[in-house]
């Protein structure tokens, strides 16, 4: 089989529309969103979704390559840490005689791109008809490996449909001084590093063009810039292909230059469709381990199917030095900075479809405990209080100033006073030891996390004269709210964080009785300080009024004035802009999830009516002023029984990045959201939990989904678990690992490995 004919079949998406994202056209408004949208990553590389062939001659934007880990500072020392692109290897240009054969993207007849999620590739296909003497038909397809994450292919393949002239096809890197110091720049290798961070990094790359299954051989034009020179007929087939391969170094004991050559000689080795085959050989098994579907409701399903394909785009288990970003690694919004979103909203997907991945953000967080440990003592307090932005140190990157909507400077608190960060990591941490059961982990770093930031709650909650301990001058989730006293969700978390550290001890001591003795002694933690551990566990201040059994969002929340959203729907601007940041701090207007975001990751904690009653209290009076905030209310609509709204706000998350109305998207998808998704549909929707005992589900389906199937991993087991809400059953298949306990609506029932098990659904709702 020739080159151009096999190369045909790599530029046919996938047919199933629940498995694409499509583009037509250019809207010179929304092209930075489809950017974006069509990222294509694999955890190490992470590419926008620029073009590539239609571009233009006079288009200057770099199409932006990120490649996780390489962070620098752009000046001082004190200034912020920020994610360096790398250069563009993309750049394709087509000369003619005259000139470019294109000067702007509009000048294309027609294109279309296609992101091809179950392949984790992006095509495009268009025609070049508006140059007077040459016609074209341009297909385009790149991936960057999920099977090798150093390695990244472009292929072209043109079709003359007019014209006899000299064409010129000239391919080059664009970008090769953004943010980097060069060593090194020769034909087919570029040597950079960072300013301040002294990173390294390499690129190499290998190109080579037929026409009509004829090689041409290459001109250099100079450093990673080549061109191919031909004849142009009526009929001719023009196939290109591009590998390049990238090492990021974070020490000099590493030949970057060796490195990258011996990555690119692999995949030249293997050639275009061995990376293609092993590539989607990889897709498929992510897919197989973390796909859900859903019958009834196509938009759901693309809307989900859109979500896993970034979180498995997103993560890369073979490097514990790297976490995800806000955005990924899909713009440089927060500037890579990695949040509280990634312990809360990201690695509940992982812990359950991906082990290996989320071990890795968590080995991440380990990593950079000597960090938090500093910050918690430079603000006088002991253990470990983690960064609220962190970049690849665990040192505070929280800009301290920042321009906000109305154009004035904004002072930035959240790096000082959003502290319940650190429980979010705890709470991150034992649900990954509660799912896998992975002993190394919690004993070589688990353990120790856990440990040091019950130390810092403890240190932090201050023993007053009413008897309670009290946390003063945070910021919770809800960011409206500056300097308050006693946040709910801080208090509470920080609450459950001490108590899991006390049980984590119990364990080491009852398990692992010399692991304890050598951590206790290395942390140089004694009898007496876990003895007032538990009096601070005990005497949390957590503002919950038992006449109402409602958790008051901090101290003196409920006497702020109360202000009827509904009589602002329809806005396009966040509440603080639309009242004013001084208003909106006197007021009740909630950002974002809150009290709502406790209900919904510590519902123990509600007994009763309680869930529904703060529920429906916090609902109202939050403004969603955050991309975080519709997924975890859905969750907790789902769980409550009210479906309705659960789905209101499952499409209102999913249109944050699938619709093109939030300019935001410019900056890279909002991963945190995506995982809200899943969140939603397998925590709210399917109801799943777990027990020490097992896993739960308890099914709270959408009326217009007929079935909901999805996979996850529980203890060296995978299942699948399919809910059919006309038969009222669940079907569970423990596909491989030994049997096990699955509760539905509360009764137990023994899943034996390899076999289908039908339940009838029972209802706890």
């Amino acid at each position: 089989m020739t080159d151009s004919a096999t190369m045909d079949q790599v530029f046919v998406p996938t047919a199933d529309p629940d498995w694409v994202i499509l583009a037509d056209g250019y809207d010179s408004l929304r092209e930075v969103s489809v950017e974006s949208r069509f990222s294509i990553s694999n955890g190490f590389l992470g590419v926008r979704g620029v073009r590539s062939t239609t571009r233009g001659d006079r288009w200057v934007v770099p199409a932006r390559t990120y490649v996780a880990g390489l962070f620098d500072t752009s000046g001082s020392n004190q200034a912020t840490q920020a994610l360096v692109p790398a250069a563009d290897w993309l750049r394709v240009r087509i000369l003619l005689p005259g000139g470019p054969l294109l000067h702007h993207p509009g000048d294309v007849s027609s294109h279309r791109m296609t992101l091809d999620l179950r392949r984790g590739t992006l095509r495009s296909e268009g025609r070049h008809l508006k140059a007077p003497d040459l016609g074209l038909h341009v297909h385009t397809s790149r991936l960057v490996s999920l099977s090798d994450r150093a390695i990244g292919l472009q292929l072209i393949r043109m079709e003359i449909e007019d014209g006899e002239l000299d064409v010129t096809l000239e391919a080059s890197f664009e970008g090769t001084e953004l943010g980097l110091v060069t060593d090194q720049l020769r034909q087919d290798l570029g040597l950079w590093h960072t300013s301040h961070s002294r990173k390294y990094l390499a690129m190499a790359s290998m190109a080579a063009l037929q026409v009509n299954d004829r090689d041409i051989p290459p001109s250099a034009l100079g450093p990673l810039k080549s061109s191919w020179a031909w004849k142009s007929r009526p009929g001719q087939v023009i196939c290109f292909q591009r590998f390049v391969a990238i090492v990021r170094g974070d020490t000099k004991d590493i030949d970057p230059a060796k490195e990258v050559r011996d990555k690119l000689n692999q995949a030249k080795g293997l050639g275009w469709r061995g990376v293609v085959a092993a590539h989607e050989a990889a897709w498929l098994s992510r897919w197989r381990s973390s796909d859900v579907e859903v019958d009834g409701d196509a938009g759901a399903q693309l809307a989900l199917r859109f979500a896993l394909y970034h979180l498995n785009s997103a993560a890369n288990p073979e490097d514990e030095r790297v976490s995800v970003g806000a955005r990924a690694l899909t713009g440089d919004d927060y500037h890579g900075h990695v949040f509280w979103d990634t312990e809360i909203f990201l690695l509940p997907f992982y812990i359950l479809t991906w082990p290996e991945a989320a071990r890795a953000l968590l080995m991440y967080r380990f990593h950079t405990l000597d960090g938090a440990r500093a910050k918690a003592a430079g603000m006088g307090w002991r253990g470990a209080l983690y960064a609220w932005e962190s970049a690849d140190t665990g040192a505070e990157m929280t800009p301290e100033r920042v321009i906000g909507p109305d154009h004035q400077v904004i002072d930035v608190l959240c790096g000082k006073q959003e502290q319940h960060i650190s429980a979010d990591v705890a709470y991150a941490v034992w649900q990954y030891w509660q799912v896998t059961r992975d002993e190394s982990f919690l004993l070589d770093a688990g353990a120790e996390i856990l440990l040091e930031t019950a130390r810092f709650w403890s240190s932090r909650a201050v023993p007053e004269a009413d008897g309670r301990c009290h946390i003063r001058g945070v910021i919770g989730p809800d960011e409206y709210h500056e300097h308050i006293d006693d946040n709910a969700y801080t208090n509470v978390m920080a609450r459950w964080n001490i108590q899991r550290a006390l049980d984590v001890v119990a364990l080491l001591r009852t398990r692992w009785p010399a692991r304890w003795t050598g951590l206790a002694a290395r942390l140089d933690l004694k009898d007496g300080e876990l003895t007032a551990w538990l009096h601070v566990e005990d005497t949390m201040a957590t503002g919950l009024d038992p006449t109402t059994g409602l958790f008051e969002q901090f101290n003196g929340y409920f006497a702020l004035e109360d202000i009827d959203l509904a009589n602002y729907a329809g806005r396009t601007v966040p509440m603080d802009v639309v009242l004013g940041r001084e208003r909106v701090q006197k007021s009740q207007v909630v950002k974002q999830a809150d009290v709502v975001a406790l209900l919904g990751l510590l519902p123990e904690e509600f007994v009763g009516d309680m869930k529904s009653a703060n529920f429906r209290y916090y609902e109202p009076r939050c403004s969603h002023g955050s991309s975080l905030s519709p997924a975890m209310h859905g969750l907790v609509a789902a769980r409550l029984g009210d479906t309705d709204m659960a789905l209101r706000f499952f499409r209102q998350a999913a249109a944050i990045d699938l619709a093109d109305t939030h300019a935001a998207t410019d900056g890279g998808v909002h991963i945190a959201a995506l995982g809200g998704l899943w969140m939603l549909a397998v925590f709210g929707f399917a109801g799943l939990s777990w027990r020490d005992d097992g896993l739960a589900i308890d099914p709270q389906l959408p009326k217009e989904w007929r079935s909901l199937k999805f996979r996850v991993q529980w203890r060296q087991r995978s299942l699948v678990l399919s809910i059919d809400p006309g038969q009222q059953t669940v079907e569970a298949i423990v596909e491989s690992g030994d049997p096990m306990a699955l509760f539905v609506g509360g009764q137990p029932n023994q899943i034996s490995s390899g076999a289908t098990a039908v339940i009838p659904i029972v209802s706890l709702s």
